[in-house]
Parts: structure tokens; C-alpha cells; sequence
């Protein structure tokens, strides 16, 4: 297996609403020719010898267009398994429901993990109406992977689309509930711009909590984020791409690019991700 990818979204079943986002984003990140099955997505996958994680996000009470479902993401992983593992997503709003799709989406459907995105979904996750749900991933034993930082979604829109970036910012909101939940496995999806050093110092300072590199392009990396991915949190970042927005094939050239021990490489490619998924 030559890397694990813990950042890939998913395409929707034919016709279903949340198609229209997918082609947005590929616009921003000026994709061009979109995957249109989960087919697709698995030839390139298993062309390149890499393994992912899948997912989309469960935003329908704030934006009213309805999730493609956690069966839908499940099928997709159980259909092509020698390539896959699936994360679900929950609206935090919707209170015990979430949290009882949740626990069915772990225990009946198999999926590993927990995907939010704080800024589409509009809400702090310190706000403490919502600790019942990441207590509920602490006692199924699954990580919650976290947007953070600016997004592409709404970006060059007048209003950015209505989507506000303050929900996604590290500290205080990730960093208060690394420490509440000590026992829970956080990730913060993507460099965390504009607070890349928030990011940084939470993922020091709490041991529960990784970064995904996803999103951006290893040649875009600031300087800090280099150092210290290949320094003190060597084995606390995994390689995301953020497919189909940004492909993997991309998302690798550049990052052999970067002058980093083959150790170290072989670290954030697929040893971190084997450890934390417990692959």
C-alpha cells in the first residue's frame, strides 16, 4: 500500500442534491471533469496502490438539502473494501437523533469514524449542548475528524455563501474539547489558515488530537507547518487530499518535492494513519 488517504469525499448517488456542492467546490479548486460514480473513484484509488477514508457531511438542518446517507457512504466502503474504510457524518442539531445515528452507523453499518464540518454546519463544537455526541465517540472508540480553518465551500461568492469561518477555528473550540474528552481521538481536517499556529500548538499540547494535510498543496505548506510536521508532530500528521477537489496524484507530486527524512515521509503517508485507524 503506497499511502492512506483520510480525507476523501465520497461521490453522491445519481441525482441527489448535494451533487451541486461537489461541483462548486471543483470549480474553486479548478478541478475540471468531476468523478461521477464511486467506480471511478475506486480505478483511481486502486491505480495509484492507495487506500482512503470516505465520507460527505450531514448539513441538512442548515442547509436544507438532504445528506446522501451514512447507507450510502457504508455500501460504497462494504462494495470496494480492499480500497476503503467509511467515516459517518450526524447534523449536531438534530440532538438524540444524531446521536442514536450515530451508534447505528458504528455498530450496524461497520463505518470508523465521525466527519463534521463546523462551518457548514454552524456550530461551536465547545458548545457544551453537543458534548453528549462526543461522548458518544469516546465510549464507540471512534476519532472525529474536524474541518478547521477556511473552506472552500461558499469561497468567491458574495457573502462567501453565507458560511461564517469563525466556527472552525482551533483554539478555543477544538482545544476545549481535547481537553474535556481526553480519551477521544481528534482530528483537525486541513492547515488550519488563517490559525495555522493555533493548530500546531493544540496538536503539541494535547495528545489525543492529529492534523490532516488535505486541501492544500504540499508546495503551498507554510514554512512553519513543514517544520514542524516533520519535527515534533512527526507522527501526528496524515496525508489527506481532499478528492475530489484536490487529487491525490497532485497532492503527492508536490509532496516529494519537500526535502524530508524518508522516515519521517513513510510517517505521514501511511504509518500515522495505520496507527490512529487501527488498519
Amino acid at each position: 500500500m503506497r499511502a492512506i488517504d483520510v480525507h476523501v469525499h465520497v461521490p453522491a448517488p445519481p441525482g441527489h442534491p448535494a451533487a451541486a456542492e461537489i461541483e462548486s467546490m471543483a470549480a474553486y479548486f479548478k478541478y475540471g471533469t468531476l468523478p461521477r460514480t464511486p467506480e471511478e473513484m475506486y480505478e483511481k484509488y486502486q491505480a495509484q496502490d492507495l487506500f482512503g477514508v470516505i465520507f460527505d457531511i450531514d448539513a441538512e438542518t442548515t442547509s436544507g438539502v438532504p445528506y446522501m446517507g451514512n447507507d450510502w457512504v457504508a455500501s460504497v466502503a462494504r462494495q470496494y473494501a480492499d480500497r476503503f474504510i467509511g467515516f459517518a457524518s450526524v447534523d449536531p442539531w438534530k440532538g438524540m437523533m444524531a446521536i442514536q445515528e450515530l451508534e447505528r452507523s458504528v455498530t450496524e453499518l461497520g463505518l470508523r469514524g465521525l466527519k463534521l464540518h463546523p462551518t457548514t454546519q454552524a456550530f461551536f463544537p465547545n458548545d457544551t449542548r453537543f458534548y453528549p455526541l462526543w461522548k458518544k465517540c469516546a465510549e464507540l472508540g471512534i476519532p472525529i475528524l474536524f474541518h478547521t480553518g477556511q473552506t472552500g465551500v461558499g469561497a468567491g461568492k458574495p457573502g462567501g455563501g453565507g458560511y461564517k469561518l469563525k466556527y472552525a477555528q482551533p483554539i478555543p473550540y477544538i482545544d476545549d474539547i481535547a481537553a474535556d474528552f481526553p480519551d477521544l481521538t481528534i482530528i483537525m481536517a486541513h492547515p488550519a489558515v488563517p490559525w495555522q499556529e493555533e493548530q500546531l500548538s493544540v496538536a503539541v499540547h494535547k495528545a489525543n488530537v492529529y492534523i490532516d494535510l488535505s486541501g492544500w498543496s504540499p508546495k503551498y505548506f507554510r514554512p512553519v507547518l513543514t517544520q514542524y510536521a516533520t519535527t515534533l508532530l512527526q507522527d501526528k500528521v496524515l496525508f489527506g487530499s481532499d478528492y475530489p477537489a484536490l487529487q491525490p496524484e497532485r497532492w503527492l507530486r508536490d509532496f516529494e518535492s519537500l526535502e524530508i527524512k524518508e522516515e519521517v515521509r513513510q510517517k505521514i503517508l501511511l504509518e500515522n494513519a495505520r496507527k490512529l485507524l487501527k488498519l
